[in-house]
Order: C-alpha cells, then sequence, then structure tokens
C-alpha cells in the first residue's frame, strides 16, 4: 500500500496552521476542480486533495497521521507500525484511527481506510462520549488491578497551530480482559455547552509486546528451546506459564513446530484460553574440538539429507 503525504498534497508545510490549511484547499479545489480545470488528471488530484484535506482540517485526523512521520522511503509499501494510534482521545462519533475496515467515506484511498476506516458511534444524550486506545502489558489481563495511563487529546490553539493536552487517569484493569475489548469510564468523557453532565470515555485495549508470549485471542503461545536429544529422545523440561513454571512432557521424535496445548493456562478471560507451547530445536554451537568431534561422529552414525525432498 502506498504512503499518502497529506502536506505534499497540499502544498502547505507540517507546522501549517488551520487557516493556511483552508486556504490552500480553497485555493487548489479551484484549480482542479473538474468542472473548471481542462487538466487530464483534473478529476484525480480533486479527489485526492479532498481526502487530504479531510485529515488535515480535523486536529484529531491530524494528530494521528503527523505520528507516522514521513513514511517509508520511495519504492517502499507502507505497513502502520504497530501503537500508531494508541494513546489519543478521539471523538466518540466518527472515523477514528486504527479502526479498517469500511468506512463510509466512499472514493478514499486504501491508505486513508487502513488509518480512518470505520464508523463508531457511542453517542451520548447528555454528552459526548470519548474513546482512546491503549497499550497495556499483557500481565494488566493476567493479573487485573490499577493502571496508570496518560492521553493526549489533539487541539487546535488560538494561532491555528496543533498541539496536545494531556491527561492522566488511574484505570482498573478487569482481570482476563482481551485485545479489542473496551473498559468504560463514566463521566470522564466532554461535556459540550449546555450539557448536564459529561459523557463517557471508552477504552479500546491492546497489548504490548511480550518478551515470552504471543498473544492469539484468549490463547497464548510460548516458543520453548529444547535441544535435538530432547527433542528426538523425549524429556521432561521444565516451562513457563503465566501462573509459573511447570514440567512439561516432551513426546520422543518431536520436531520444530510441534505444539503442546496446557488447556486453560492461557488469559484468564471467561472461559480462559489455553497456552500453546510451540517447540523450537535450538543446536549447540561448535565452539570447541569436543563439540566439533560430536557433531562428527554425529553425521557419521546417521547419514541425513534433509533437502532430499527437493528434487534435483
Amino acid at each position: 500500500m502506498q504512503f499518502k503525504d497529506y502536506y505534499k498534497v497540499m502544498g502547505v508545510a507540517r507546522d501549517a496552521t488551520d487557516v493556511q490549511i483552508k486556504q490552500a484547499y480553497r485555493k487548489l479545489a479551484r484549480k482542479y476542480h473538474p468542472d473548471v480545470s481542462k487538466l487530464k488528471d483534473a478529476e484525480a488530484r480533486f479527489k485526492e486533495l479532498g481526502e487530504a484535506y479531510e485529515v488535515l482540517k480535523d486536529p484529531e485526523k491530524r494528530a494521528a497521521y503527523d505520528r507516522l512521520g514521513d513514511g517509508p522511503s520511495p519504492g517502499e509499501d507502507f505497513r502502520a507500525p504497530p501503537g500508531w494510534d494508541a494513546g489519543f482521545e478521539f471523538r466518540g462519533a466518527g472515523p477514528r484511527p486504527g479502526a479498517g475496515g469500511g468506512s463510509g467515506f466512499g472514493g478514499y484511498s486504501d491508505f486513508f481506510e487502513s488509518l480512518f476506516g470505520r464508523t463508531s458511534d457511542f453517542g451520548s444524550a447528555q454528552g459526548e462520549d470519548r474513546h482512546a486506545k491503549v497499550l497495556l502489558d499483557l500481565e494488566a489481563s493476567l493479573h487485573g488491578g490499577a493502571r496508570t495511563i496518560t492521553l493526549s487529546q489533539p487541539e487546535t490553539d488560538a494561532s491555528g497551530h496543533l498541539h496536545n493536552r494531556e491527561r492522566t487517569l488511574s484505570v482498573q484493569i478487569p482481570k482476563g480482559i482481551l485485545a479489542g475489548q473496551h473498559i468504560r469510564l463514566a463521566g470522564q468523557g466532554a461535556r459540550p455547552h449546555g450539557a448536564t453532565q459529561a459523557g463517557d470515555l471508552l477504552i479500546e485495549v491492546e497489548f504490548q509486546p511480550h518478551r515470552l508470549y504471543r498473544v492469539d485471542g484468549r490463547d497464548l503461545v510460548l516458543r520453548l528451546p529444547v535441544t535435538p536429544w530432547e527433542a528426538m529422545l523425549g524429556a521432561t523440561v521444565q516451562t513457563p506459564t503465566p501462573a509459573g513454571p511447570v514440567e512439561l512432557k516432551i513426546r520422543a521424535e518431536s520436531h520444530s513446530g510441534s505444539k503442546l496445548r496446557l488447556k486453560g493456562r492461557g488469559i484468564p478471560a471467561s472461559p480462559p484460553g489455553d497456552l500453546y507451547v510451540e517447540l523450537e530445536i535450538a543446536l549447540p554451537p561448535a565452539t570447541d574440538a569436543k563439540v566439533r568431534a560430536a557433531y562428527e561422529a554425529f553425521a557419521a552414525a546417521a547419514p541425513f539429507n534433509p533437502r532430499a525432498g527437493l528434487g534435483d
């Protein structure tokens, strides 16, 4: 997918004010409007301009877009980095960063759709609900408990420049919460003019990468290194689990990629997930003559060609 430089499309600097962005749009819209322009690509340029303006005129979309930086090098495909949209506080209604899926904004590019695609309406009769995505450590779900989070709310100041206003909240994380689920904080949303009470803040949970476990829904996956002799002869080894280490029996003639399931030892949701242990054969390095001799003896004793099935 191609990265789109919306600032370049509109011909403005990255620190342009909202007034400068609006002026640039009006000027270019007159230039490329299909009913006026004689340029062959006028319609495509006008469409691209409208997409850029949709992002840069909105402080929330613009702040999220700015996190992507200048994009990849020319010719490289764009892929949004994990967690790029976390920590921002957005209006509940309308498109929000990182949502993906169908947009309701027919005609916008795949790049736009991937960033702002889905609509979410959490409207409140009294106040305005807000939305934020946060990256939590996996232990927050495994054990529950309070976490301190800091959210940035994009705003345009009196001079028309974009800046972020931060606030810090203490949030109680329910044990067993899954990625994609929400925590609702009553009264922590916005209070529009004339409203008697504030809306709610809906926090969507995502997990930071963990040093041991990969999260797959409510299940966890652990890559466990084993020696060649443990895999071939079978063994009982110690493996970590979220609840503490356990003894795990390795079947004889296992191979890299073999999976063992520890039922109920994943995320403690309802029902709880499982822990899948994926074996990874680790070879001892031939760092001295004794180990090299052992490898040579093994090669002589067990002639084996793992590439025999690949043909000529």
